[in-house]
């Protein structure tokens, strides 16, 4: 049987996201694995790898918050705003812990970040380090982020360790850069910690080691989450058996659920009487449209879904 479902993986450094895509696949035997929200290269921490059905709600996690633990050296600026990359100038570091917590208030809320030119966003089907390594000239527009919380851990200058609860799409090493001009000495991310992506933290993940053993002892389950851990934060309903049927062929449902879910786009998740997750509705001024359907299978005792029995928000 095929694996739905969501690992929490803890990615080591210097693999990339697909790296781990790629040994998560040979581990589990399966085609159908992805990953939500690129890490890069130097960069550890939360990276969680979908399977089967579950790479269905991978767009869902990707637009989910993330946080991160940044170490950032101040005083050296370099082009790649990592510690990988050349270095561009050098300068004498004379902050304070307080001259830092005076302008962090600042890059609070949203804000306009500009990406670094070495980063994988694609132009004309080719990502931009691609090209700014072949010497090209590269000019990368602003792009609408935001930041929710931005603390001080430690200040041992030149460095600073900074925990970031931000949204999607955020380049930490170009808030490394920004803060850097900001202060003046300039500064480039020197390490960076995912610890959560959506709801999965650094403190449920596994390591590749660790899940390589599970799968030699066929105890993998125990670091399997369901498809449905991503959107928990959503609004739900329990579909009887005539509801459950015209979901499964795309057919409109009608019952009484609340007037509209949290999320703006009105996404509902369906459930089936015994717990099963059936996928996603969509709401629609005349009822509910399924949105996305999951193939799924009777739960029983050694099944990897977690069954759902918490609240709902309509029935047949």
């Amino acid at each position: 049987m095929p694996i739905d479902g969501i690992f929490n993986i803890d990615k080591p450094m210097h693999m990339t996201s697909h790296d781990v895509v790629a040994r998560v696949r040979r581990l589990a035997g399966q085609k159908r694995v992805g990953h939500a929200g690129t890490l890069d290269p130097a960069a550890t921490g939360v990276l969680p790898v979908l399977l089967g059905q579950a790479t269905r709600v991978a767009e869902y996690l990707s637009e989910s918050g993330k946080a991160y633990r940044a170490t950032i050296r101040f005083g050296i600026v370099t082009d790649t705003y990592d510690g990988e990359g050349q270095i561009l100038r050098e300068s004498k570091v004379e902050l304070t812990r307080e001259d830092i917590a005076a302008v962090l208030p600042d890059f609070l809320g949203d804000q306009m970040q500009r990406p670094p030119v070495y980063s994988a966003i694609k132009r004309d089907g080719k990502p931009l380090y691609a090209l700014a390594r072949a010497g090209k000239s590269v000019e990368v527009e602003p792009r609408l982020v935001h930041f929710d919380t931005l603390d001080i851990v430690d200040w041992t200058p030149p460095t600073l360790v900074l925990d970031v609860a931000c949204g999607k799409g955020t380049y930490i090493r170009s808030l490394a850069f920004d803060l850097g001009e900001r202060l003046g000495p300039g500064a480039h991310l020197a390490a960076l910690v995912r610890t959560r992506s959506g709801s999965f933290r650094l403190t449920t993940s596994v390591t590749l080691e660790a899940l390589a053993q599970a799968f030699s002892e066929d105890t993998w389950q125990r670091y399997c989450f369901a498809a449905d851990e991503a959107l928990l934060d959503w609004q739900a309903a329990i579909l009887g058996d005539e509801s459950e049927t015209r979901m499964r062929y795309g057919q409109q449902l009608e019952f009484a659920a609340a007037t509209a879910t949290p999320d703006p786009s009105r996404l509902l998740r369906a459930y089936s009487t015994d717990g099963r997750f059936l996928g996603i509705l969509r709401s629609e001024d005349s009822g509910w449209q399924p949105h996305k359907v999951l193939q799924t299978v009777p739960l029983d005792d050694n099944s990897s879904r977690r069954e759902w029995n918490g609240p709902h928000n309509g029935s047949d």
